[in-house]
Formats: structure tokens, C-alpha cells, sequence
């Protein structure tokens, strides 16, 4: 029952955020969408299934469901320790920005060609790199990482520049709702986009500006 209470309590507190960054978005612009497990007595409820019908409901479109893997983590002793979480990637409408060639990872075989056909001595990868696919390999913000803070769950920026080269232009607005210690704003800064954010803790937000006047 404890369990239902707190997860219900989560979503209402969700819904509420969501709904006001769906009001804002842009009618060719993206929400994501990042969220882990909530765990109660050994038991884990995926936050990215609970919370997809909030978004269907308010009319957005899931594009990418992507799975952040990163190494290190809570260790458990009852079930396999968790190594990822998720990022749920929604537009408002069928009209909305995908930079792939910003994003773009080298080719395993850069040099490999068509053996035989029509293309045959071409090459069989685009020359400009490969798509990075919806499952991400990427550090998080542990003990010794250069960008730890204060904050318990602070991710990387390297994640969050990954999205905003591909799904915003240049001048573009971001806007992160739990901007924490400024990581969405570092990531959009350094690519020529305007951020914007809301955070509610004093330590925070003082911690956010000192990263974001040192970027």
C-alpha cells in the first residue's frame, strides 16, 4: 500500500511538471524525459512505463525509448544491480528537429565496402560516422568523476549534449524544469542554445551558477 501511495504521490507531482512543459514546447520541439527505477523493499516499478501515459494522454508522440548504461552504481545483493536508466524521447507533433549528423559516432569499419552489387567498392557506412542507436554507453556522475557536486544524482553533460545537438538548432531555447546544479545549461550554453530552468534548492542554484560562469 506504502508503495502504491508514494508512486501515486510521484506521479501527481509529475503530472503537474509535465503539463506545463507540454504548455510551453514548441510546437516542432521535444521533451526528454530521464527517470530510473523507484525500488521499495527489493521490489522495482521502471518510472518510464508508469509515467508514458501522462505524456500519450497529453497528445505527444514517443520517438526514442533510450537506455543510458553507465558502470557503476548501488550494488545489490537480492537482484541484479541496476546499470541504467532511461530517457523517454517525445514530440508535440510529426514536425520536429533531428540533427543525426551532429551526433554521429565513428564507423566500426570505417573502410569497409560493398563486395558485390550495384555498389559494389563503395562504401558500406556513411563516410560522416554512424548512428549512435538508443542504447547510450555512457559514465555517470560517481565519487571521483571531474563534474561531481554536490548533488546525489547528478548526470553528465556529455548526455545531455548529445540531445540538445540533435533535437535543437543553434539560438534554440532548452529548458531543463529540475535544472539541479546546471547541468542541461552547461550542455545548451556550450552549443549556442539559450537555457532557461527551475530549481528549488538555494544550494542548487548557487552551485549551477558558479559551473555555468566557469564553462
Amino acid at each position: 500500500y506504502e508503495t502504491r501511495l508514494n508512486v501515486n504521490e510521484y506521479l501527481a507531482q509529475q503530472r503537474n511538471v509535465i503539463d506545463q512543459c507540454v504548455r510551453v514546447l514548441h510546437r516542432e520541439g521535444s521533451i526528454c524525459w530521464q527517470v530510473g527505477n523507484y525500488v521499495d523493499n527489493g521490489e522495482i516499478i521502471p518510472l518510464d512505463i508508469v509515467l508514458y501515459p501522462i505524456f500519450a494522454e497529453l497528445g505527444l508522440h514517443l520517438r526514442n525509448r533510450i537506455v543510458w548504461h553507465f558502470e557503476h552504481g548501488l550494488h545489490a545483493s537480492k537482484r541484479f544491480s541496476g546499470r541504467y536508466e532511461v530517457i523517454l524521447w517525445f514530440t508535440k507533433s510529426d514536425s520536429y528537429t533531428f540533427n543525426l549528423d551532429a551526433i554521429r559516432m565513428p564507423q566500426k569499419y570505417p573502410k569497409k565496402k560493398y563486395f558485390k552489387g550495384p555498389k559494389k567498392g563503395q562504401l558500406s557506412g556513411n563516410p560522416l560516422g554512424k548512428n549512435p542507436g538508443d542504447i547510450w554507453n555512457i559514465p555517470n556522475v560517481k565519487a571521483n568523476h571531474v563534474e561531481k557536486t554536490i548533488h546525489p544524482c547528478q548526470f553528465p553533460v556529455e548526455l545531455v549534449e548529445r540531445l540538445v545537438l540533435s533535437l535543437t538548432d543553434e539560438d534554440d531555447w532548452v529548458m531543463d524544469p529540475f535544472i539541479g546544479v546546471g547541468t542541461t545549461a552547461i550542455a545548451a550554453l556550450m552549443h549556442h542554445r539559450k537555457a532557461i530552468g527551475a530549481e528549488i534548492t538555494p544550494e542548487y542554484v548557487e552551485i549551477a551558477r558558479e559551473r555555468i560562469h566557469l564553462a
